[in-house]
């Protein structure tokens, strides 16, 4: 996997809905599960959900964390 594509996906913002606002890395599991049943959206935020559905399934967060950027 291409850390940059985790980098962006891990720092990039939700544009809508109650999380608006809140970086992927830190959206609840439950809503990204919520997402992986309903169907991802289609293309590059689509994608991020979804890497970051399988981060948090595997329990990777520790690991990726260090490419958050500071805030």
């Amino acid at each position: 996997m291409n850390p940059e594509l985790i980098r962006d996906a891990i720092n990039q913002v939700m544009p809508f809905g109650k999380y608006a606002g809140r970086r992927l890395f830190h959206l609840p599991e439950p809503y990204l599960v919520w997402f992986y049943q309903q169907g991802f959206p289609a293309g590059k935020l689509g994608e991020q959900l979804a890497l970051m559905y399988e981060i948090k399934l595997n329990g990777l967060e520790r690991v990726v964390a260090p490419l958050l950027d500071a805030d």
